[in-house]
């Protein structure tokens, strides 16, 4: 962490993917609003959809469009049963895959839940310059993945590099 560098608020949009939670049930989507809020992040919508592809796909559609959000997490969808459809529906959005984030969402999840931790197709991407991490849909997952990863790499003093320094390039052609 860089004392030198100021701290860059950044807006991000929160999508849980469920066909049975609802605002007052979504443990998920409430802890990353807080974890969010709590790092000086600004939530810049939050919506809850069915596990549909094409459901999700228009929300993750709409908000990489969106100029003023830039980064979306999603919570849900994300493991093998035929209704898990998060990975799918956000793939095909994007530009550029991060491949080490889920790699390294299995490793740290791998320490708390053991070999469970491969049923996750936790993934992160960049579409249209906007960061998308589609999570899992436990509230644990979630603090997983926002403690140990995705708030360092959303916070600009963090040394040697950081997502956030990358904005300003990540539409160029």
């Amino acid at each position: 962490m860089s004392e030198e560098r100021r701290f860059v608020p950044l807006n991000i949009a929160i999508l849980t993917v469920s066909d049975s939670r609802t605002e007052a049930t979504d443990t998920s989507g409430k802890t990353l609003h807080q974890r969010l809020s709590a790092a000086g992040h600004r939530a810049a919508e939050k919506a809850i959809v069915v596990d549909d592809i094409y459901a999700i796909r228009a929300v993750v559609s709409r908000w990489i469009a969106d100029a003023e959000v830039q980064a979306v997490i999603a919570t849900g969808g994300t493991g093998l049963t035929g209704r898990d459809g998060t990975p799918e529906a956000v793939e095909v959005l994007l530009d550029k895959r991060i491949e080490g984030f889920g790699e390294l969402f299995r490793m740290l999840s791998y320490e708390e839940i053991n070999t469970s931790t491969m049923q996750s197709r936790a993934l992160a991407g960049v579409a249209n310059g906007t960061f998308i991490f589609c999570l899992p849909g436990s509230s644990g997952a979630c603090r997983t993945a926002w403690d140990r990863l995705i708030v360092h790499q959303l916070d600009y003093r963090t040394r040697p590099c950081n997502l956030v320094e990358l904005m300003p390039r990540l539409t160029e052609r």
